[in-house]
């Protein structure tokens, strides 16, 4: 009777240790997931680092795309016009919609998330130049004042026809010109490219650009994209055909 006594308080406190531990038994499944659900995830390093850090670097440095982290971007662009990319992506572009609204992956809380982190690179001291252009152009460039604003501010980098100079790759290919906006152009212009040593307008050229160069320049830009990106030769008659 006492040996009895014995084991069964032995299997009571075993019983009581191993809840207390929370054990679970192999195979089991734990009463937590693994994994997080991605929905779940408003962590803005988690966030940037899988949606945007391929194209826009990490930090957001730059890369494929322009570093949303750079200060002269900061200082002229929107909370709107962040979120609006984000949301629906740039149609006609490698921009792609993130949020859940416009067949993305991202909650309103996420993309929320996002452009906050984002803002939050700006320094404190970060403020817009009184002489920027706006950020958006106002009204159509002419293209052929922007060849010569094209000539004057970017063709000691680009070349004067936009095809590539001593110092920079072309600007007018029809598979890059394919691929962004007219305001990813004018925002590059803007803005300039530190990371690939790419001026702003504040010294593209050795001088300031005023709002009609920027938006002469986009006008002529756009104006060198193909009709019909993709092909690499005009279509030709059939040898032999009339």
């Amino acid at each position: 009777m006492t040996e009895r006594r014995t084991t069964c308080a032995v299997l009571l406190v075993w019983a009581a240790a191993l809840g207390a531990c929370s054990w679970t038994p192999p195979g089991q499944p734990a009463a937590e997931p693994e994994v997080p659900d991605p929905r779940t995830v408003t962590g803005f390093a988690a966030l940037y680092g899988q949606n945007c850090a391929g194209c826009h670097g990490e930090q957001g440095k730059g890369g494929a795309a322009l570093g949303l982290g750079a200060p002269g971007y900061l200082a002229i662009v929107p909370d709107a016009a962040i979120r609006k990319a984000i949301v629906g992506g740039i149609p006609g572009t490698a921009m792609p919609a993130f949020a859940r609204s416009a067949g993305g992956m991202l909650t309103d809380a996420q993309v929320d998330a996002l452009v906050a982190g984002v803002r939050a690179w700006a320094p404190a001291d970060v403020r817009p130049d009184p002489a920027t252009p706006p950020y958006q152009a106002m009204a159509s460039g002419d293209p052929r004042r922007g060849a010569q604003a094209f000539r004057d501010h970017c063709g000691s980098c680009h070349g004067a026809d936009g095809r590539g100079g001593p110092r920079a790759g072309s600007i007018a290919d029809g598979a890059f010109l394919a691929l962004v906006s007219d305001q990813s152009l004018r925002t590059t212009i803007l803005a300039g490219r530190p990371d690939v040593g790419s001026p702003d307008f504040r010294t593209a050229g050795g001088r300031a650009m005023s709002a009609e160069d920027v938006s002469d320049t986009v006008a002529w830009l756009v104006a060198q994209r193909e009709r019909f990106p993709g092909q690499p030769y005009p279509n030709a008659k059939v040898e032999g055909s009339k």
